[in-house]
């Protein structure tokens, strides 16, 4: 059954990997002309087609892939971001034997329970109930979805290695990380267990935020296989229309989403991966509803803090403090070029920046990513890139209310809120003084050949004895210059460099004068 199932994949698969790979290309060397984009869109289509009748691990791929900046060009992101996870629901004959293994009797543990699903996707379904007099939803995993997730992602694992022949060797390495990434993550979305610890930590980290509210969480009806939440009905995040009837502020609205998922990311160790229009609602006091808690991030504080520094340094138009940044992110593969990379963040921000940081835009910043990781081998550990699937599906949603908004200044202004920007700083001078002390190592490791070297030549400078003693001080200048531009590396590498060339060459000069 699996050799069959390989071969319809692979059939209808490898159209698009063929396509991908010349789009890839293009995209690279002609850096997206707009002449080009329908072109791209309408290749990038058909993959979502194709995700789509392939079923729901290729869903939730096609998902996953709608981040990945690192392996797809911009029109692709932009296109597999609407791929919505809408599928039919089980009947519920098939669901309620769930229900009943995992919980107890449906009739004891409600007080009513609708049996046509509100809600259908391709991993789990829900439902409407109330107990006690309040209203709940009860998400049940789609039955038999294990053994239909386990084929195909082992048929996944056997045309990989096929697929890779076909597309640029930089995308190997990354697409060998990100299968295994997805792998991990879908099987924590099939154990409903993670979502309840998710939903009640962001619960209790959001807390004191009044612009959104979180459901709460039924464990006693809770299982691997069942969620039972409070019941919050709102009106879509993207539902104009509605939004606008109940006065609403749309701008305010663009805003909040922004703190609240920002906020997340950027202060708390989980934040919400997957926040589609689909998993916000809005309360008819402007409040955000959130949703489905199966796909989060978890940043520990070390990352987090070079995130921030990271965001610091695009905003700066720092290419050197923008590759420190996504090194110690992980964000590069060990053998990176790092004046190559350098130059093509510095090119990719001036194209875009005929104006000054404040006006950067979420736009702006994914086109960035997306254009510098296009042109070199760039890798996004698992979190990292659900933050960039976090922030290009927030950005959508922006993109529908086309209000005034500027990113930059909500950043700026949740990094003040939160007090953030001080500890970025504090890490940033850590770090200056980690690659201080490593250039001073380096320094202090050729002082005994700088020593050796003068000893040596100690016997010209004594043969030498009628003509200006030119060689010692020289050597003397040189060592200093060059220890001088060592520590001057750290901060500034271009003047560090500048000046062990200088020393190179005040050595030259006074040996050549010592020869006279």
């Amino acid at each position: 059954m699996t050799a069959i199932r390989t071969i319809q994949v692979m059939v209808k698969l490898f159209p698009s990997i063929l396509a991908l790979r010349q789009d890839r290309r293009r995209w690279v060397k002609s850096k997206g002309n707009e002449e080009d984009l329908e072109v791209y869109r309408k290749n990038a289509r058909k993959v979502l087609n194709t995700f789509l009748t392939l079923g729901p691990v290729f869903i939730k791929l096609g998902q996953w892939l709608s981040a990945r900046a690192d392996i797809l060009p911009q029109p692709y992101l932009e296109e597999l971001a609407k791929l919505q996870d809408e599928v039919p629901a089980a009947p519920f004959e098939q669901v309620k034997p769930i229900i009943e293994r995992d919980i107890g009797n449906i009739e004891e543990k409600f007080e009513s329970l609708d049996t046509n699903s509100i809600s259908g996707a391709s991993l789990g379904q829900v439902y409407r109930a109330s107990m006690s007099g309040r209203q709940v939803v009860v998400k049940v995993k789609r039955p038999g979805i294990e053994i239909v997730v386990q084929q195909d992602l082992e048929v996944l694992k056997r045309i990989l290695p096929l697929a890779l022949r076909f597309v640029d060797p930089n995308l190997r390495f990354s697409a060998k990380a990100m299968l295994a990434q997805f792998i991990e993550t879908i099987y924590e979305e099939m154990d409903y267990t993670y979502e309840l610890e998710n939903l009640k930590k962001i619960r209790h980290d959001m807390r004191r935020h009044d612009n959104v509210v979180i459901p709460k969480v039924y464990d006693e009806l809770s299982s691997k296989n069942v969620l039972t939440m409070e019941y919050l009905p709102g009106i879509k995040v993207t539902n104009v229309e509605a939004l606008e009837e109940k006065g609403i502020d749309r701008q305010r609205l663009v805003i909040d989403v922004h703190k609240v998922f920002f906020t997340m990311l950027l202060r708390h160790s989980v934040f919400h991966a997957d926040p589609h229009p689909g998993n916000i609602s809005v309360t008819d006091d402007g409040r955000l509803i959130l949703y489905d808690y199966g796909m989060v991030g978890r940043l520990d504080d070390q990352t987090r803090l070079r995130l921030i520094r990271l965001y610091l340094a695009l905003v700066e138009k720092d290419p050197p403090r923008t590759v420190n940044a996504m090194d110690e992110l992980g964000m590069l593969t060990p053998d990176f070029n790092r004046s190559v990379i350098e130059k093509g963040i510095d090119l990719t921000v001036q194209a875009m920046h005929g104006r000054k940081p404040d006006e950067m835009e979420v736009k702006s910043l994914m086109e960035l990513a997306n254009r510098t990781m296009s042109k070199f081998p760039f890798i996004l550990p698992k979190n990292l890139a659900l933050y960039m699937r976090m922030g290009s599906i927030i950005e959508g949603i922006y993109k529908q209310h086309k209000v005034d908004f500027k990113f930059v200044r909500v950043l700026r202004e949740i990094l003040e809120e939160e007090h953030l920007i001080k500890d970025a700083y504090v890490e940033e001078i850590r770090n200056s003084f980690q690659r201080f002390a490593k250039s001073l190592d380096a320094t202090l490791t050729i002082a005994p050949e700088l020593k050796r070297f003068i000893d040596d030549n100690r016997s010209l400078q004594i043969k030498a004895a009628s003509k200006p003693n030119t060689l010692l001080p020289g050597s003397i200048l040189s060592a200093a210059l060059f220890v001088g531009s060592a520590v001057l590396f750290t901060s500034n590498e271009s003047l560090g460099i500048a000046g062990m060339v200088a020393a190179l060459g005040v050595m030259c000069v006074f040996a050549a004068l010592g020869r006279r």
